[in-house]
């Protein structure tokens, strides 16, 4: 799918600029964390379930080590929950009352951030926000569950960097907080659904690239309605 011709213009450029890098490989814990990642994603690991870290010793054939480390990590993003004496366990699906006040949360922030960010953004930023929409947007075809969770982690990167980028420290703690972006992917495991976003992520940074900020507000603020268009109707089946 095109990104549009600004942001391919950007992302030339800032392929030309780039200094030589050798590529590397994921840690054994980074492939840990994207496996349960996709594994909760997909509802593989249903929520509420208990987590067994013996379990997934034998079922990956690691040690504890890079397993705990991962879960700790998603249950800083919200995905895991840990209690006392009993260990780890899924979260649960956000209700619908959380899911419009998540929405209602981004439609009064994201817009704003949007607009003070394109003012302030660097050009390492700037790279780095073409860079994430870019791998939206060429997902990883072997794998379609693990592809399926990196792109809503990009999602995630993408909207935190934005909020970041405003210099808004409030703005950004409060959105971080929802956790939204990897929770409502848990809805629907489906590519369907990423397809709209990596088009509106396009006019997100074509705006950005063009240092226009009313642009970028109004095309965050379009991206969000649509976003929210998008999974109302999961919350409706699961009622």
């Amino acid at each position: 799918m095109s990104l549009g011709p600004k942001i391919s213009r950007y992302l030339r450029a800032a392929e030309n600029d780039a200094r030589p890098t050798i590529a590397r490989r994921p840690s054994l814990g980074d492939e840990v964390y994207e496996t349960l990642l996709a594994q909760l994603i997909a509802l593989k690991i249903a929520p509420n379930s208990r987590i067994s870290v013996d379990a997934l010793v034998r079922e990956m054939g690691v040690s504890q080590t890079p397993i705990r480390a991962a879960l700790i990590r998603l249950e800083s993003e919200g995905l895991v929950v840990k209690t006392h004496n009993v260990g780890y366990s899924a979260a649960p699906m956000p209700s619908r009352a959380k899911f419009e006040q998540i929405y209602d949360l981004r439609l009064l922030l994201e817009p704003y951030a949007a607009q003070l960010a394109t003012r302030k953004l660097s050009n390492a930023s700037r790279k780095e926000l073409a860079a994430l929409a870019r791998a939206m947007s060429e997902p990883d075809s072997q794998n379609a569950e693990r592809a399926y969770g990196k792109f809503a982690l990009q999602d995630a990167k993408f909207h935190a960097l934005i909020a970041t980028e405003s210099g808004n420290a409030l703005v950004a703690d409060a959105l971080a907080r929802t956790y939204a972006h990897t929770h409502l992917f848990r809805l629907r495991f489906h590519s369907a659904v990423t397809e709209g976003a990596v088009e509106e992520h396009a006019k997100i940074v074509d705006a950005m690239a063009a240092v226009d900020p009313l642009a970028a507000r109004e095309a965050m603020e379009n991206h969000i309605l649509r976003s929210q268009e998008r999974w109302k109707p999961f919350f409706d089946t699961m009622e």
